[in-house]
């Protein structure tokens, strides 16, 4: 099958199928008869009918063609049925097809004839083959009988393909390639080749190949390289079966992979592409090496910014149509998520509906865009990494002065990324070393992971902490995959990346000893790569700064040192750790300044003081804190000395 089957009505007309049945009982009345029988007119098979596709798209010899027709008209047609078991004494076997049909063959019967290749007909269980009863496949007979439907060995597997509407300009550019190439091995005779389309998981290949599918007339239908059997006897079968499917419902198939799939299965959907007759397709970000037919590549990326903006528009035209001050902040408003979000032409449609609701006042369509955007894509990271809430604002962190200014200019790089790289041209100078990366360094509970809450907070972005332990494999080459998939997916959403404990994952590269030194060594490269073509906030927190890869520190916009507080410092981080609404009495700042611990184990002695004193009934007290401070000092593995209780009055 090497070009696009020919357009088809939906249902075979009856009158057709039940003349065809009467032409064959004539046939099979006439071939018992000593004398030549005499010449049946027989009309020829409507292209349109179930059996005229059939014979046309698998081949089928006119023996065949009345072979299939005998079987379908024993199970459609009663009076058929009747006359057909009276002449074969019981029910029609191929031995009785060979000597009742005209222009017999025995290659008819055989595994590799279309017939039984196909499984248009089965053989029943018998110990000759011309005496076997013969019955048609239930798939083909109901397609013979005019009802088309999905063969039910495929139901699970494969779904119908969405729509090929509203696609956006990178998409159309891959569905046009996709269509030239088809059409280009049309005209040379050639078999279809199999197409790649790389990609981002929401890129919209689904849309792009059911698009170039419809410019030939042809359904998509789609499916998991997971659900592909991995076993070669297996997936052969399988192949077989879609084959015969695609080739009755008009059909290509695209098999999608994703970053969770192992190699076997990405083996699996390589030799499945390869090899199959039918029109199919594959999606992923990866390559695939075939050893059957090579593998077109078709690379399809998000839209691009500009693209994004029009998208955005044609989403919220409601908002937009009617010139007004509430339009135009609408419009801007668009402009400041395209700077800060890359979505694909889907999740900008979800996100404008999620904004838009039944409503359309563009000031408050304006005022929930952002979220929107927020929430639409934030997804994607749920699996690497854990979402922490950002409410914590300036006032909760106590820093010097200096420490402060550095943190408040991390935010405005960001902030005013879009306008210095792409109005003012620096993008176009360099794709590396465009986003906002830094190192927070100090010891535990300094304010490190504090200070990137703040920051996301004031961006309106989320931050992910990312999970080492989800991200760092021991199988080769899957770190940097997950690493590919984290940043990839924050840069989409935005969003802020935490890597706390950093020197954890960006330690110093070392000396080459074995390969599993080699294969640490490409990770760490593969991060400062990474780290460099970034487009957002990347924060690294570490105790341990001098076991940084000193590679990683040149390509750090930021290095932040978040210093020991002093006796001043901890006397304001004191006064701002109780909320206003807990109760307390007679709290010495002074005093528990005294205590010589950082900002994080002020806090959890603050916490722990208040739930004493819930428990007891009372407002927080010196008392309180003083127990919960021998605790938070035991878990350290500290004791109080006395300077930090001298003048302690409890």
């Amino acid at each position: 099958m090497t070009a696009p089957w020919s357009s088809i009505r939906p249902e075979a007309p009856r009158e057709q199928l039940s003349a065809a049945l009467d032409e064959l009982r004539e046939i099979i009345g006439h071939a018992g008869e000593a004398a030549a029988p005499p010449t049946v007119a027989r009309a020829e098979a409507d292209p349109d009918s179930g059996v005229g596709r059939i014979t046309q798209r698998f081949a089928l010899s006119g023996f065949e063609r009345d072979l299939l027709l005998l079987c379908a008209g024993m199970e459609l047609d009663a009076d058929f049925a009747g006359f057909c078991r009276s002449a074969a004494g019981g029910e029609p076997t191929f031995g009785f097809a060979l000597a009742a049909l005209p222009d017999p063959h025995w290659s008819a019967i055989t595994p590799t004839g279309p017939l039984r290749y196909w499984r248009l007909i089965e053989l029943r269980p018998h110990e000759a083959l011309t005496t076997a009863p013969l019955r048609v496949d239930e798939r083909i007979l109901h397609y013979i009988a005019g009802v088309s439907h999905l063969d039910e060995r495929l139901h699970g597997i494969i779904r119908q393909a969405p729509s090929a509407d509203g696609l956006a300009p990178g998409q159309q550019d891959a569905a046009a390639q996709i269509a030239a190439l088809w059409a280009g091995a049309g005209q040379r005779r050639e078999p279809w080749p199999p197409v790649q389309i790389l990609g981002e998981d929401d890129a919209g290949a689904a849309q792009a190949a059911a698009a170039a599918c419809a410019a030939h007339g042809l359904d998509l239908h789609l499916m998991r390289a997971r659900d592909l059997p991995l076993a070669v006897a297996d997936r052969t079968a399988f192949e077989r079966l879609w084959v015969r499917e695609a080739a009755l419902a008009d059909s290509g198939l695209l098999v999608e992979t994703t970053d969770a799939d192992g190699p076997e299965i990405l083996r699996a959907a390589a030799a499945f592409a390869g090899q199959t007759r039918a029109v199919v397709l594959v999606s992923g970000r990866e390559p695939l090496r075939s050893d059957g037919r090579p593998l077109a590549r078709i690379d399809l990326a998000r839209p691009r910014r500009a693209h994004q903006a029009d998208l955005w528009r044609q989403a919220l035209a409601p908002g937009l149509e009617a010139p007004s001050a509430d339009a135009a902040v609408l419009d801007a408003e668009i402009e400041r998520v395209v700077s800060h979000f890359d979505l694909s032409a889907a999740a900008i449609s979800g996100a404008a509906a999620l904004a838009s609701g039944t409503e359309a006042d563009p000031a408050a369509i304006a005022g929930r865009l952002w979220d929107s955007c927020r929430r639409q894509s934030r997804g994607r990271l749920d699996d690497l990494a854990q979402r922490v809430e950002a409410t914590a604002g300036w006032s909760d962190l106590v820093l010097p002065p200096e420490q402060t200014d550095i943190l408040r200019e991390i935010v405005a790089n960001v902030r005013q990324r879009a306008r210095v790289y792409d109005h003012w041209g620096f993008a176009g100078k360099s794709g590396r070393g465009l986003g906002v990366s830094a190192l927070f360094s100090g010891t535990s509970g300094t304010g490190k992971t504090l200070a990137a809450e703040i920051m996301a907070h004031e961006l309106q972005l989320d931050l992910f902490r990312i999970d080492l332990s989800q991200v760092v494999s021991k199988y080769i080459g899957e770190t940097e995959k997950n690493l590919r998939r984290v940043f990839d997916a924050a840069e989409a959403a935005g969003s802020v990346l935490l890597f706390d404990e950093a020197d954890a994952l960006f330690g110093k590269r070392s000396e080459v000893k074995d390969s599993h030194d080699r294969y640490a060594n490409l990770e760490v490269s593969y991060l400062l790569q990474r780290m460099e073509a970034y487009r957002g906030l990347a924060v690294l927190t570490t105790n341990l700064p001098q076991a940084v890869d000193p590679a990683f520190k040149r390509r750090l916009r930021f290095i932040v040192q978040f210093p020991f507080p002093d006796v001043a410092e901890r006397t304001e981080i004191w006064r701002r750790v109780f909320p206003a609404a807990t109760p307390t009495e007679a709290l010495d700042l002074g005093q528990l300044a005294q205590l010589n611990v950082a900002g994080g184990n002020i806090r959890n002695i603050a916490l722990g003081a208040a739930f004493l004193a819930a428990d007891a009934g009372a407002a927080v007290t010196m008392s309180h804190v003083l127990r919960a401070a021998r605790a938070e000092y035991a878990k350290i593995g500290r004791t109080l000395t006395g300077a930090e209780l001298g003048g302690w009055s409890v």
